[in-house]
């Protein structure tokens, strides 16, 4: 909805942001043909889940924090037992490991082919929903709705369940599973990545609009193999390295007026960005010679910096997570003990993970008894929101003569850019455009 003001500036209103999680607005002023303010007001409630996390047991963490979020519970798992293993001085075993992995694999597929091809491709093929997009591109549409399965599958033989994993415990899981059951999800997954490589092809086609950014990238960096499910060293595309347990010493949250989600700045400085752009670019030479093929293939060179190709970065992402799931199905036997034991040890603990919107940090502190007396829960979308806004300040100038019904458009589709999940970040969306 657009109408003009009496001073003649113009407002534009659209009620809610469709194809995101959560819920928000977005608020942009122009001044004689400059923008001057672009707020993501980001009004969902708060969920207070560090303040009641506070006086609960140590074991707890990872069954509270899955609750946080429906389509990324896995991370907030993975993150709480890296943190309260840290504290508590425990190592998991390589196969508690890979276990973590596989379930954390399942977990990018279902999100990673939900968002590029029901929620993204749709801005690109012209479509206001993936339900009016099926209409013309049915195989599309069954085929992602396919790889999304594969996942979920994959999270149920595993997890317990796709969504809100119950299997998943202090030290490991409460149950292994066997050769027998991942094998039965093994041809979904091949299926699914013979799928994902074919659909590339049409996504390498669309028309990406001209848009980098040069913000400090932030991702995991594990001892091996492309980061997943958690590593001890956080990187950055300026060099920087520093471990998990101190990011809290450099990544600094700060409460701002127009929203319920904090901001998050590095080292006190500008925005900085985690996820698909970030690992990408930091870890190409991390990913198997398949994954590294389909990017080369899809026109992606070793970094990338444009925002809207977010979409392929995705989809090379969604190639390793199936064939990660595929290599560790094949190589996995029976026997193996599903955890070890996490007897409580006072102090404070460190962990992180990366979430498919990207690097998710934990913190906790406990006492002897293993009472949970701090928790600190730092979500990718708080840490993107400030980039987002940087993005929406740069491409709002840039087309600021494009037509209210065409810019703001383009303004959803950037946000959609970042995948964001507002009820993480909650500690979008409404449009609201002023011209002047």
């Amino acid at each position: 909805m657009s109408h003009k003001l009496t001073d003649g500036g113009q407002v534009m209103h659209v009620g809610t942001l469709a194809r995101v999680e959560g819920e928000g607005a977005m608020h942009i002023e122009f001044r004689d043909g400059k923008v001057e303010v672009v707020q993501l007001r980001i009004y969902e409630p708060p969920r207070f889940y560090e303040a009641f996390l506070r006086g609960r047991s140590y074991t707890e963490p990872p069954d509270i924090t899955a609750r946080i979020c429906g389509i990324c519970p896995v991370a907030y798992q993975m993150s709480s037992c890296w943190a309260m293993e840290d504290v508590c001085g425990v190592s998991v075993t390589p196969e508690i490991r890979a276990m973590r992995r596989l379930l954390y694999c399942g977990e990018w597929i279902e999100s990673h082919a939900l968002h590029m091809f029901l929620l993204h491709t749709p801005d690109f093929l012209g479509y206001e929903s993936a339900i009016d997009m099926a209409a013309d591109h049915p195989a599309v549409v069954e085929s992602a709705l396919r790889m999304k399965k594969a996942g979920n599958d994959l999270m149920d033989v595993v997890g317990g369940r796709s969504v809100h994993p119950i299997n998943v415990r202090l030290g490991g899981f409460y149950r292994m599973p066997t050769v027998a059951e991942l094998r039965g999800v093994r041809p979904k997954l091949e299926r699914s990545l013979e799928e994902i490589q074919a659909a590339m092809k049409l996504l390498a086609t669309f028309d990406f609009p001209e848009m980098e950014q040069d913000y400090e990238y932030v991702s995991l960096r594990p001892e091996f193999g492309y980061p997943i499910e958690g590593a001890d060293t956080v990187i950055t595309s300026s060099g920087k390295s520093f471990p998990v347990r101190g990011f809290n010493q450099r990544i600094e949250e700060q409460h701002v007026a127009h929203s319920n989600a904090l901001h998050a700045t590095l080292d006190g400085t500008g925005p900085y960005v985690v996820g698909p752009l970030a690992r990408y670019t930091l870890n190409f030479d991390r990913l198997s010679p398949l994954a590294q093929s389909v990017a080369r293939e899809a026109g992606l060179g070793e970094t990338c910096r444009n925002p809207f190709k977010s979409l392929l970065v995705r989809g090379v992402e969604l190639v390793e997570a199936y064939h990660e799931a595929l290599r560790i199905i094949d190589g996995w036997v029976d026997g193996h003990a599903p955890s070890v034991p996490v007897p409580a040890r006072a102090g404070e603990g460190f962990g992180a993970s990366e979430a498919p919107r990207g690097t998710l940090f934990h913190r906790y502190v406990i006492d002897d008894a293993g009472v949970i007396g701090d928790a600190q829960i730092v979500p990718p979308t708080s840490q993107n929101q400030p980039s987002i806004e940087a993005d929406l300040r740069t491409m709002v100038q840039m087309w600021a003569d494009l037509d209210d019904h065409t810019l703001s458009h383009r303004c959803e589709q950037a946000i959609r850019n970042y995948d964001p999940c507002i009820s993480c970040a909650t500690h979008f969306l409404d449009l609201t455009i002023d011209r002047k």
